[in-house]
């Protein structure tokens, strides 16, 4: 019984996310690319306001449209592909339907084979990010889906954003 006790001890030491600073809204400047977005009725929910798997697609939705503008990306044809393996959001103020939502983003590791992305979201004209996050691409090989080598347009393309 003793044993048992002890195991369940409270820990007063604070977990280590509890020591690390919050994030906060990033500026425009943060940011070497925009688009714009806008938001639909469907995409509010209950609490009138952007439900947050929305911004889940707004992220997908600026890194592909870059990357077929760019001309580096065919979804139909392209022989490697990016598949996301990771995204992350932290949320500091709402975005609503009727609103025009600018994206923002930058590179902020190119790997061999991945990217990480990272997304700002704003309401036109505002300064701060009304959300930011990230997205990581692994790239592979469309038929075996095995890791690729990026080709050489993308880490060009790329590079444009970091």
């Amino acid at each position: 019984m003793e044993q048992c006790a002890t195991m369940n001890a409270v820990d007063p030491t604070p977990p280590a996310s509890a020591t690390t600073s919050r994030p906060a809204p990033q500026p425009r400047s943060a940011y070497r690319h925009f688009s714009s977005i806008s938001t639909r009725w469907m995409d509010n929910d209950a609490y009138g306001h952007i439900n947050n798997v929305v911004y889940y697609s707004f992220f997908d939705t600026v890194v592909n449209r870059h990357l077929i503008e760019a001309g580096v990306l065919d979804v139909q044809r392209s022989p490697v592909i990016g598949l996301v393996v990771e995204t992350h959001c932290n949320y500091f103020s709402p975005l609503a339907f009727p609103q025009t939502v600018d994206t923002g983003l930058r590179v902020a590791r190119l790997g061999a084979t991945s990217v990480r992305y990272e997304i700002g979201l704003f309401g036109a004209g505002e300064p701060l990010s009304a959300a930011s996050g990230h997205f990581v691409h692994v790239y592979v090989d469309r038929e075996t889906r095995r890791p690729a080598a990026l080709p050489d347009a993308l880490i060009q393309t790329l590079r444009g954003l970091l």
